[in-house]
């Protein structure tokens, strides 16, 4: 009986003992089953924000910088992770930062899809209008960017001039994108390829990415716009992006990579810096070189001017020599332009009678303008075209007969301390007399005064009150350009006293008293500085500058602002009120209002005085 009773007992305790494993083991693992989907689910943010703790949560800054790939796709999220409580919502607003206001245009490529999860193009209008309303960037339908506009327009006018306003008007849209799309697979497949190459394991992908590479050779030899491509060339494309792919996935040294790619950003640098220089330098040429329409009626004036039996050579002394008269002097060679200033100048006056116009050209323009003002008649107004080389003048600085020089140009660049102390370099553009406006008492010397203007003005009003205006013993009535004072030339005007708060002054609407000119004996003034600085320094471009500002020096009279309007040939900022109230409008600058660079805006007031329906514009299709 014993025996039995100790061994049922002994069989039920080892039972029990199991029963207490298994229920152990049975336990653990579904605590850590349970575990385990707390996680998957996202429950533990609950339980450790009410814990006390923050758990790091994508900010806005990361949501809208994150790019995905093709395999990120919303139907991978788990949708429960999404609806999170509210307590963990309020907890990620409180503790996330904003957005930076000043983040760059360039650090956003790609943003969330707020509906469904999917990229969002960089230069799709939605995402343009995102960072319109989170202050990131301001762009236009074209995608323009205006961030800092006005900075990076004057530093690019300050390097290349105008022509980078110019070209970033009249920018086109991108042709031949499919062979631009290939040469930058070719630039990322030249990059890796050494790389792969050197890995054994790779030695598939390495020749797929040789083939492909000279595949896109051969193409692009023979093909550089998007119509001498051949038809596969869909296939190709698909085929080097996808072995792009697999390379950048493959463990390659990246210090290998980052050497080759800037091998290649370095000669694509310098070919961009070529072609940039290039552009500036055509640039240059194309607006200091007489279009081919104007040529063409400069020739076919001049053949007409031989063959024709009109009366060229009637007399005009009687007008031309009154002293009593308003006479204007106009240097030019551009035939369009002179007739652009004499027809607007007549047609705002009341007594055009009165008005007596001395266009000086030089031999290869001459006949050509005698011709034109011959046929052409400015209501009651009287003009007289001189050969400059015929008047029998020596140069001033130099025995040699005198030859034309028009109005300079000077573009001034100088540093400039705003109020926080930060050094910016400001640039100005001057024009100034040439050496041939300092002839004027020799060339006219029974006249008392002259209006000067420049070729490349037009009036919007009468200018007869010039003639009216006492200057208190002046020279030289000019509109003064306080913007530039001498004090910020001072390596322009060598070792000479000066006052460093007068203002500089321009050339474009001159009134010009003679006989105080020859009472201060002006001439002989210019004649010695330009000897002494030539002697000096040597004969320089800033000669004319440093001569004028100081031959004229304290002999100035200051015409009021509104007389004239200037930088039209430059500054594209100019608002309607000062454009329409300027007596004269001014286009000094490289963008002349005849040449197709011209401003188009401006265009418009000066075409309005020429006859395009004159038959000698119409046959050398003079259309500016």
């Amino acid at each position: 009986m014993k025996g039995g009773y100790g061994g049922s007992s002994y069989s039920l305790a080892t039972k029990r003992r199991w029963k207490g494993l298994v229920t152990a083991v049975l336990g653990l693992v579904f605590l850590s089953m349970l575990v385990s989907l707390v996680f998957l689910l996202g429950l533990h943010n609950g339980f450790l924000s009410s814990a006390g703790y923050a758990t790091e949560q994508p900010s806005s800054a990361t949501k809208h910088l994150r790019v995905y790939d093709q395999h990120s796709s919303a139907d991978t999220r788990n949708e429960s992770k999404r609806q999170q409580s509210a307590h963990v919502d309020d907890l990620i607003k409180r503790l996330v930062p904003p957005l930076p206001k000043n983040l760059g245009k360039n650090s956003v490529t790609e943003a969330e899809n707020e509906t469904d999860g999917l990229p969002i193009p960089a230069d799709s209008p939605k995402l343009r209008q995102r960072r319109n309303n989170s202050g990131v960037a301001v762009t236009d339908d074209a995608g323009k960017d205006f961030r800092g506009a006005d900075e990076s327009e004057k530093l690019c006018e300050l390097k290349y001039g105008s022509y980078c306003l110019w070209r970033r008007d009249h920018k086109e849209k991108m042709k031949d994108a499919v062979v631009k799309r290939m040469k930058d697979l070719l630039y990322v497949a030249r990059a890796y390829y050494p790389s792969i190459a050197k890995l054994p394991a790779f030695d598939k992908l390495s020749h797929e990415l040789k083939q492909n590479i000279q595949d896109f050779e051969r193409v692009l030899s023979e093909a550089t716009t998007d119509k001498d491509l051949p038809p596969q060339i869909e296939k190709k494309l698909t085929k080097m992006e996808a072995a792009i792919a697999r390379a950048k996935s493959c463990p390659v040294d990246c210090n290998n990579v980052d050497k080759k790619l800037r091998q290649l950003v370095d000669l694509t640098e310098d070919e961009a810096n070529f072609h940039r220089k290039q552009s500036a330098f055509l640039y240059q040429l194309a607006v200091q070189t007489m279009p081919k329409s104007l040529h063409c009626l400069s020739m076919r004036l001049t053949v007409e001017y031989f063959r024709s039996s009109l009366d060229l050579e009637q007399s005009l002394s009687e007008k031309v020599l009154n002293p009593e008269l308003h006479h204007y002097v106009i240097f030019s060679r551009n035939l369009l332009a002179s007739s652009v200033v004499i027809n607007s100048t007549v047609q705002h006056t009341e007594e055009s009678g009165k008005q007596v116009f001395h266009v000086l050209t030089d031999r290869e323009n001459y006949f050509a303008m005698k011709f034109w003002f011959c046929i052409n008649k400015y209501r009651e107004a009287t003009v007289q075209v001189l050969n400059i080389e015929d008047l029998k003048l020596n140069n001033h600085y130099k025995l040699a007969p005198l030859h034309l020089s028009l109005p300079e140009e000077f573009r001034v660049s100088f540093l400039r301390v705003d109020k926080l102390s930060s050094y910016q370099i400001k640039t100005e553009y001057l024009s100034i007399f040439s050496h041939s406006h300092y002839l004027l008492p020799k060339i006219f010397p029974t006249l008392k005064k002259v209006v000067v203007l420049d070729d490349d003005v037009l009036a919007q009003r009468d200018i007869s009150d010039l003639w009216s205006l006492d200057m208190g013993g002046k020279v030289n009535g000019a509109v003064q350009f306080c913007t530039v004072k001498l004090g910020q030339l001072k390596k322009y005007l060598p070792r000479n006293s000066f006052s460093e708060n007068s203002c500089a002054w321009m050339s474009g609407v001159n009134i010009i008293d003679l006989t105080r000119w020859r009472e201060h004996n002006l001439t002989e003034t210019f004649q010695r500085l330009v000897q002494e600085m030539s002697t000096e320094e040597g004969l320089s471009e800033t000669t004319a500058l440093s001569a004028s500002m100081l031959t004229f020096r304290g002999l100035v009279y200051a015409l009021d602002d509104s007389w004239m309007l200037s930088s039209l040939g430059l500054n594209y900022g100019h608002n309607e009120d000062a454009l329409r109230t300027a007596a004269v409008l001014h286009f000094n600058g490289n963008m002349k209002p005849w040449l197709e660079l011209g401003i188009p805006k401006y265009k418009s007031s000066w075409r309005k005085f020429l006859n395009l329906q004159n038959q000698f514009l119409s046959d050398c299709n003079v259309n500016p």
